[in-house]
């Protein structure tokens, strides 16, 4: 065990829940978050981990992956009814990234899943991955059309298939995000002193092996562009079989040109793919280059400007590449993303927004049903897309912030949990409306789960080993350095300005009361 909080560590869950209530939060002050956080930190993985439990979080029938459950709007509690039976390869990479950390050991991921027996941690991981791999397989086998890849799927029988809308789909983005996840997994399990995590490995690298071959075929459109969804000519058949074709769905976007989350699958191609010739390879990149452009955060006060990396729609979903592979190992990108941060909690600190800004579940109606999604939140005056809803915030929108100042994430984060409603037995809920007057009675991997893995440190230290031991490290820092350089020279304006703190709270605008469950 890593013996991170050693004094902690020494606790038993027992004795740790013993005193703390899933409505742990307002019992902190501000204070002993920024300067002592790691007992606060301690009993937020308790709770959140409570998310992971079967028909909450998983299935423990096949070790797959639920997009997350309704709550009921009084109690607090979730009922089957309420469960989201389908998930997707995104939600899937969060969970690998926990259980990759468990495996190595990590007391903060034994925490999480099982913290009354921490001892057991690895073993529970394990038992985890290799249900997940053979279900993974015999989809894999039912549906060889998708070439290894997951469209979002039904999780809630014993073997897999996609949602009705997914039949004959399947998206890149989220399943760059899992490709990496399984990479960093596979070096935590090559690392294991135990020889059944060891032999794991080498099934898990069959199954990375077998997408090398696979992506270019799925995904790849030529002249560099990447198929964003694409379209199989039938799920059943074998790739390259006669009676199977792929073509990249129309629409907006067609192509997967993003230089956020998406640029995982990007570099899939680029470092494993053997079909693709050179010239591809460096078109890759350049599709990508328009979308890849400097500009400013301008305060309007003693502040001044900050360079930050143009978004999409500036939501910190935006930053999940942070979370897999190792950019901030390039000087110039680390200094980069940290300004992003410095943009992002003073925005909402000069705005006197109690929260930050993340793509997520709306909040839910007088039925407890989510009235829709949220994509478009984020900072509309350092983003691509301007028309945005600003009303509602999330807690997981601190998790890039947790990868630069932890103690300064986590005072956004509690101060967001703070509001009315916002902890339940399952951890953090999902969102809430700035002026207090509704929540998400929602829990789900996107909203919780990243902030998790974020304060483990995402797992770009098991990534950047296994990119050495396969040799493509050096690459990987060269052309991130070449693409950022290029972009935005070595010149950063607002590095000498300091993360902010919240100045305001949500208000108890006498909406509701806390989850009876938590009170």
């Amino acid at each position: 065990m890593k013996p991170r909080f050693a004094v902690l560590a020494a606790l038993s869950g027992e004795a740790i829940s013993a005193f703390s209530t899933c409505r742990f939060s307002p019992q902190f002050t501000r204070r002993q978050v920024l300067t002592s956080g790691d007992d606060f930190v301690w009993h937020m993985l308790y709770w959140e981990g409570r998310f992971h439990q079967n028909n909450v979080g998983y299935n423990t029938a096949n070790g797959m992956t639920y997009d997350g459950t309704l709550l009921d709007p009084q109690t607090g509690l979730h009922n089957l009814s309420g469960l989201h039976p389908f998930s997707a390869a995104s939600k899937e990479s969060l969970h690998v990234m926990m259980l990759t950390h468990a495996i190595s050991g990590d007391s903060l991921a034994a925490r999480f899943f099982t913290p009354d027996q921490p001892k057991d941690a690895t073993n529970f991981a394990y038992a985890i991955l290799k249900r997940k791999l053979e279900a993974y397989l015999k989809f894999n086998e039912t549906y060889p059309g998708f070439g290894g890849f997951l469209p979002w799927f039904l999780s809630n029988e014993t073997e897999l298939r996609p949602t009705w809308d997914w039949v004959n789909r399947v998206p890149a983005l989220d399943n760059g995000e899992l490709l990496w996840a399984v990479y960093g997994a596979v070096d935590a399990l090559e690392k294991s002193r135990h020889v059944k995590c060891r032999k794991l490995a080498k099934a898990w690298q069959k199954w990375l092996d077998y997408t090398k071959i696979t992506a270019a075929e799925v995904f790849y459109n030529g002249s560099g562009r990447v198929c964003a969804v694409t379209r199989l000519r039938n799920q059943s058949a074998e790739v390259g079989s006669s009676g199977q074709s792929y073509t990249c769905e129309a629409g907006n976007p067609g192509t997967l040109d993003d230089p956020y989350e998406g640029e995982l699958f990007t570099w899939w191609l680029y470092l494993f793919s053997p079909q693709l010739t050179l010239a591809d390879k460096e078109n890759l990149w350049k599709v990508k280059q328009p979308q890849l452009v400097p500009t400013y955060w301008h305060s309007n006060t003693s502040l001044g400007n900050v360079t930050v990396q143009k978004g999409f729609w500036f939501s910190s979903h935006e930053q999940w590449k942070l979370l897999e592979m190792p950019y901030t190992d390039v000087p110039l990108v680390k200094r980069i993303f940290h300004n992003a941060e410095r943009a992002r909690t003073c925005n909402s600190n000069l705005n006197k927004t109690p929260g930050m800004y993340a793509s997520v579940n709306n909040v839910t109606d007088s039925s407890g049903q989510i009235i829709g999604y949220i994509s478009n939140a984020g900072i509309p005056g350092i983003s691509f897309q301007q028309e945005q809803e600003l009303d509602v915030v999330t807690p997981y929108s601190v998790f890039p912030t947790l990868l630069f100042n932890r103690s300064v994430g986590l005072a956004w984060w509690k101060n967001m949990v703070d509001g009315k409603g916002m902890q339940n037995p399952y951890g953090s809920t999902e969102s809430e409306r700035i002026d207090g007057s509704g929540i998400s009675s929602f829990v789900s991997w996107d909203s919780k789960i990243t902030t998790v893995v974020a304060l483990l440190g995402g797992v770009t230290s098991f990534v950047r080993e296994k990119m050495k031991k396969d040799g493509i490290y050096g690459e990987f820092l060269k052309l991130a350095g070449r693409e950022y350089g290029r972009a935005f020279g070595d010149g950063l304006e607002g590095e000498d300005v300091e993360v902010c703190l919240p100045t305001t709270r949500v208000p108890d605008s006498g909406f509701r009361d806390d989850y009876e469950s938590c009170r």
